[in-house]
């Protein structure tokens, strides 16, 4: 569905400053929708909210549907009396620009732990009733905890090197399991409540000023889940070792000379279909609940997807297989009405991809730092824009536009220059900003890394590589209102601001 012309920024929460080593959902997430309605901006763009597994990456998550623990906010727990000021002084010493999580998760699963036993110990009537209820509104709760219970009694290993007869989920050895971990389960549904809350509470303040979020589905669930544990006949899977069987990526492209092998289960689509796709129309309404909009990762996996066989050490070997798209997203609009989709269609997009997309109106994406690069026939240049799309300066799987513009061969670096005439006195970052704004393209999203104009030291993800990403943090106070009212201005030049009656922004 087309959207009203609006701009946005992308940043996701684990981003925020603050004392405890990674950014939360406590008072610097409100004074980031602050910063939104002083700019004038519309849309938040997070990245997938899920509890992250190895090498910390939003795209490969314990699970599709629940909350990252990590981003609870402990003052919020401390105005609930869960935890005590004395408690929160543990949270000093970090670094203030990245995220140290070999530090920053001991410390702060501690403290959850310690709120948890404070709440079982203590009288809270109103909490333990709205705990209650939360847990029985929860479809994917129960099998969840249990999930990340078994994970902790087995020492963080992998769900199907677990004795076979709970990786199998054999319904003796699931009484058994669930007796014994029963406080354990209990605590990690406890964590998922506090999460939803908090995250419910700053969606509800974001919304009442005006900004609508967008969320993120990786069109892939990692193998190491909740969601394949308590769902193998979703996935192919080897029925021996419980491997991926088939694994998802995609061909050699601009981010690698070897493809891109992520490792994903590949979906039984064919028996997804059969049961009317009853999976997928939970996890899209799971992700309603608590987002406005959604961006669905790897568009062009609904179409036809690109399988690995197992035992391959790249992605270079593997082949595309037809994906039945049309049909998945004809059941979740049935299901669910008219789908607030945003599709992220980068890589190798073929004319039947296209027509998914255009079929059900689903905004595709451009991406700036990809439109110097080939002459006018470029697709991602502004002037090849067309209104339902989505453009970005870059995206959390690209440099910042400083560290582009810097790494840039010379004569794409001219291309730029003789295209916008000239630089200005600015910094290349505002120009590729004040570039995307005045775009034809109905919405516009800006990483604050941008905003900052910060180098390549800020980069969020370097695709294809597992250390050292998802770790940047901006510093409290960075977002200033100098900023705030420059990026008003191009954001109200280029008509996106909201609209202005009574003196008040509706």
């Amino acid at each position: 569905m087309p959207f009203p012309r609006a701009s946005g920024l992308l940043l996701h929460p684990t981003s925020f400053p603050g004392r405890f080593g990674v950014g939360d959902l406590g008072p610097e997430a409100y004074r980031f929708v602050d910063f939104m309605v002083q700019s004038g901006q519309q849309l938040w763009q997070v990245l997938p909210l899920g509890p992250t597994g190895f090498g910390n990456s939003p795209y490969m998550c314990y699970s599709a549907m629940a909350g990252n623990p990590l981003l609870i906010s402990l003052e919020q727990l401390q105005e609930q009396e869960l935890l005590q000021e004395e408690d929160l002084e543990l949270g000093v010493g970090f670094r203030p620009e990245t995220i140290a999580y070999e530090q920053v998760i001991p410390m702060k699963q501690g403290l959850l732990r310690l709120a948890y036993d404070n709440f079982k110990a203590g009288v809270f009537p109103e909490l333990a009733l709205a705990f209650q209820k939360f847990c029985q509104t929860r479809a994917w709760l129960e099998d969840f905890a249990f999930f990340m219970a078994l994970k902790d009694a087995h020492w963080g290993a992998a769900w199907n090197t677990w004795p076979q007869e709970i990786a199998q989920r054999q319904p003796a050895a699931m009484a058994e399991w669930q007796q014994k971990l029963q406080s354990d389960i209990e605590m990690h549904k406890f964590w998922q409540f506090q999460f939803f809350q908090q995250w419910s509470n700053l969606k509800q303040y974001a919304n009442d000023n005006g900004i609508q979020i967008i969320g993120d589905i990786p069109i892939y669930v990692a193998h190491n889940s909740s969601d394949v544990w308590s769902n193998p006949d979703q996935f192919f899977l080897d029925p021996e070792t419980l491997e991926p069987a088939l694994m998802a990526g995609v061909p050699p492209d601009y981010f690698s000379e070897t493809g891109q092998l992520w490792g994903n289960p590949i979906y039984q689509w064919k028996r997804m279909e059969k049961q009317g796709f009853k999976w997928w129309i939970q996890r899209f309404r799971t992700m309603l609940d608590y987002v406005d909009l959604i961006r669905v990762d790897h568009f062009r996996g609904f179409r036809a997807f690109w399988q690995v066989k197992q035992g391959e050490n790249t992605a270079m070997n593997g082949e595309w297989v037809v994906a039945p798209g049309d049909e998945l997203f004809e059941a979740l609009r049935d299901e669910l009405g008219k789908l607030p989709i945003l599709a992220e269609d980068l890589g190798i997009i073929t004319p039947d991809v296209e027509e998914l997309r255009d079929k059900f109106e689903f905004p595709g994406m451009k991406i700036l730092h990809f439109a110097f690069g080939s002459g006018s026939g470029n697709p991602y240049l502004p002037f090849n824009h067309v209104q339902n799309c989505l453009v970005y300066t870059g995206t959390h799987d690209n440099n910042t536009t400083v560290g582009w513009f810097h790494d840039m061969p010379d004569h794409e670096r001219v291309f730029v220059e003789g295209y916008m005439g000239g630089l200005s006195q600015e910094g290349i970052h505002w120009d590729l900003i004040r570039l995307a704004l005045s775009s034809v393209a109905n919405q516009v999203i800006i990483p604050v890394q941008d905003l900052l104009g910060l180098g390549t030291e800020a980069r969020m993800n370097l695709p294809s590589t597992s250390g050292g990403n998802w770790a940047w943090r901006y510093r409290s106070g960075g977002l200033t209102d100098a900023i705030a009212e420059r990026l008003l201005q191009l954001t109200d030049t280029y008509g996106r601001a909201p609209v202005k009656t009574d003196d008040s922004w509706d």
